[in-house]
């Protein structure tokens, strides 16, 4: 509802400051007035105005928790081709310490899964599932840690974004009253600032939306990866009664 009123409102605002921008480009320029031949990237930030901050703010948290969180998940997709056969060896021979040293020079979370399941032998099999499962939710858990912060910003950046399209708007009007001319010069400010923030709203939601895309990609491939190596444990365990 709140995302319907602000489209409302902004495509409003934006037909009338269209209309005030042809006619401002209409009129006879000043001789006087200075011309800016180019615009740095800080100072066309700057003119977005103070809902730039914020916008920096959750480009930044973007940028951090995004590799924060796709090292660690890189990290824990990786497990050695020959990881179970190795586990298969040592529990047929008995060795349960050797399969469970194995398991914590691993840094996988299926590896900790497996190592859960060797400290359970000889239980029921329906308690060493139970054991393993609950260690499996917890590394998921911990895998899934800051995505939501992710998820947040790729719906706030483009709300900000509106947000700093209506102060624009408004400050376009605010000036001509103060002014009582509809001129380029006059209405320029306000027009970067809802141009610019909405651009910048745009661009901090989709890069937020991509990173959270691609690490929950990552984190479905480890799901996997560990429901596999659980399946292939419970295996192993059933060997021998066969």
């Amino acid at each position: 509802m709140l995302h319907s009123i602000l489209l409302q409102i902004t495509s409003t605002g934006n037909a009338v400051v269209d209309t005030l921008a042809d006619a401002a480009a209409q009129m006879p320029l000043s001789a006087d007035m200075p011309k800016q031949d180019s615009l740095s990237l800080l100072d066309l930030i700057l003119k977005g105005g103070l809902i730039m901050i914020p916008m920096g703010i959750l480009s930044c948290l973007t940028i951090y928790y995004f590799f924060e969180r796709y090292m660690l998940l890189k990290k824990a997709t990786h497990l050695d081709s020959n990881f179970m056969n190795n586990i298969k060896d040592f529990i047929h021979n008995g060795n349960f310490e050797a399969a469970k040293s194995l398991c914590r020079n691993t840094t996988s979370p299926a590896a900790r899964m497996v190592e859960k399941g060797v400290s359970r032998i000889g239980k029921p099999i329906k308690e060493i599932e139970e054991a393993m499962e609950s260690v499996g939710k917890l590394e998921i858990n911990r895998l899934e840690k800051n995505l939501s912060i992710l998820s947040l910003v790729g719906r706030i950046g483009p709300i900000l974004g509106f947000i700093g399209t209506i102060a624009g708007v408004i400050k376009i009007f605010y000036d001509i009253s103060l002014t009582d001319n509809i001129s380029i010069g006059v209405i320029s400010t306000g027009l970067y600032q809802k141009m610019i923030t909405s651009a910048s709203g745009l661009v901090v939601g989709l890069m937020a939306f991509i990173g959270y895309f691609i690490l929950n990609a990552m984190l479905d491939k480890i799901i996997n990866k560990m429901e596999a190596t659980s399946l292939a444990f419970m295996d192993i365990l059933q060997e021998p009664t066969k």
